[in-house]
């Protein structure tokens, strides 16, 4: 096999591990959003905010998001865990750091962009994409409309494509 159609192959393999752990996590905010019947609003009144560019605000919880400090500090961690998840697959992917780069944009994407997807399958959320929606919680939380890390992702898919096949 060329090293170019291997390079693809595992390509798809990158795609098809961020795709299946967009399930996951969208299956996990679907079963907490059903176990604690959270569904919140994003109102920028409930928060400190750090900095507002419009497509993201940068913020601060004035009361625990989930219902109280303990499960909101889980939720931090699994957070890192699946950026830690994603660098690692990028590791295994490629031993030059241009591809592992290529690798993690690419897995990123796919998680982020497949977990929109999943969860407006599981749970018909979210009703447009101007619904605003927790991003991160790392460092601060980020918040903002569905629309803007689905654009993001949607670039950092193409270049983090082209930088692995490069």
């Amino acid at each position: 096999m060329s090293k170019q159609r291997e390079r693809r192959a595992n390509l798809l393999a990158v795609i098809g591990f961020g795709t299946a752990f967009g399930f996951v996590e969208a299956a996990v905010v679907y079963y907490l959003r059903l176990l604690i019947k959270f569904h919140s609003i994003y109102q920028l009144s409930h928060y400190k905010v750090y900095l507002n560019l419009g497509f993201i605000t940068f913020v601060s919880p004035r009361r625990p998001l989930l219902m109280n400090a303990r499960l909101g500090d889980v939720e931090v961690t699994r957070e890192a865990a699946t950026i830690l998840m994603l660098v690692f697959l990028s590791f295994v992917a490629s031993t030059v750091w241009k591809r592992r780069l290529g690798a993690f944009m690419t897995s990123f994407a796919c998680w982020d962009i497949a977990y929109y997807v999943f969860l407006r399958i599981l749970d018909h959320w979210p009703s447009s994409l101007m619904t605003r929606d927790v991003y991160f919680l790392i460092p601060v939380t980020w918040i903002g409309p569905v629309i803007t890390p689905l654009v993001i992702c949607s670039v950092m898919l193409v270049v983090g494509s082209w930088l692995y096949l490069e």
